[in-house]
């Protein structure tokens, strides 16, 4: 049986549905289910069974359970990197996550787990080495002690064990994430809701909406993740991005652009589209002073030499293609909502 952890989340979810899509079946979705709104992320996968993330890490450790597993995905997480309360990230991030590879090791079973970009704070280098890693929040923190943690049980290890460092990963599935959503989610949002998107001023060497940051699509993070179980051979740490950087405004034209093509309405280039005031600038919120990253790029040299050469989906065609399906069905909802409140108000007439 193969287990996903974080299921019924962003990528755990998408993860699922391409193995469902390779007539993979016999899986174990486990995750914590108190926000119900990631239902709709699952309500089309096929699955074996489900566990709640505390009910498997007990039936785990038993034993009895961890013998029957195949291959496990580790993807669950509090993946909130403003959190203060840093207890409460330890134990859902690194605690957890010890334990399952503890439980994994007795039996042999190979894991592949999500670590992240944000262990190489503000600047880099986005090298996969732990000398790079300087952590600037509880979840950076978390992540990279486990990869810590588990390179040093990795010594002593046979089994296959893979660390998959995400960029800015966005695409369908992710809109119970709320405020963690990607930039790409939240800008389609303003777009529809105000017909102007807002970007932060310029800091630092950057000027107004050019803050640059690595963007993948999650079809690419669930093609990475896939190679690994197609290759238990190769094991380490690795980042997946596209290995080039692209500026918020390029993806908010592109968000702009793809809205605009659903309303009949011809593109705009950038210059016009902060004319016309479709794109604005304020300034970065203070709390996020010394804790943002204003530049990523992930370094892809080490991935594509374990064999991974699935070409990435251009941020253009990523973005505009996302921004098209979130805002076509924005729409929809609109005009069900505004049908129904028509309907209500002949019945009350009648």
């Amino acid at each position: 049986m193969i287990v996903v952890t974080g299921g019924a989340g962003f990528i755990g979810s998408n993860l699922i549905a391409e193995l469902n899509s390779r007539g993979e079946t016999d899986i174990l979705l486990v995750d914590d289910l108190s926000d119900a709104s990631k239902i709709r992320n699952i309500n089309d996968l096929t699955v074996a069974d489900y566990l709640d993330k505390d009910d498997f890490i007990e039936k785990l450790e038993s034993a009895a359970l961890a013998k029957n597993l195949s291959y496990v995905f580790h993807l669950g997480a509090c993946s909130d990197t403003m959190v203060a309360d840093g207890r409460f990230v330890m134990s859902v991030n690194f605690e957890y996550s010890k334990r399952l590879l503890m439980a994994l090791e007795s039996v042999g079973c190979p894991l592949v787990y999500a670590s992240s970009a944000s262990v190489y704070g503000l600047d880099g280098p986005f090298i996969e080495s732990a000398e790079d890693c300087r952590p600037l929040n509880a979840y950076a923190y978390s992540k990279t002690l486990f990869d810590h943690f588990a390179w040093r049980v990795k010594k002593n290890r046979s089994s296959q064990l893979v660390g998959l460092r995400y960029f800015n990963v966005y695409g369908p599935r992710e809109s119970h994430k709320g405020r963690m959503a990607s930039v790409v989610w939240h800008l389609t949002h303003q777009y529809f809701e105000k017909k102007t998107i807002g970007l932060f001023e310029g800091t630092g060497r950057f000027s107004n909406g050019e803050q640059r940051r690595d963007f993948v699509h999650v079809n690419d993070a669930i093609r990475a993740n896939l190679f690994f179980y197609d290759n238990r051979n190769v094991d380490g740490i690795y980042n997946v991005g596209t290995g080039t950087s692209q500026s918020f405004n390029d993806v908010a034209i592109a968000v702009i652009n793809a809205c605009r093509a659903l309303d009949g309405e011809s593109s705009l280039s950038l210059k016009e589209a902060v004319k016309e005031k479709f794109l604005t600038y304020f300034p970065m919120a203070t709390e996020l002073n010394g804790k943002y990253q204003s530049f990523t790029e992930a370094e892809m040299t080490k991935i594509r030499s374990a064999g991974f050469n699935s070409e990435p989906i251009p941020v253009a065609e990523g973005v505009r293609d996302y921004a098209s399906l979130i805002y076509q069905d924005l729409k929809t909802a609109t005009a069900e909502m505004l049908n129904q409140k028509t309907e209500r108000s002949v019945d009350d007439l009648t």
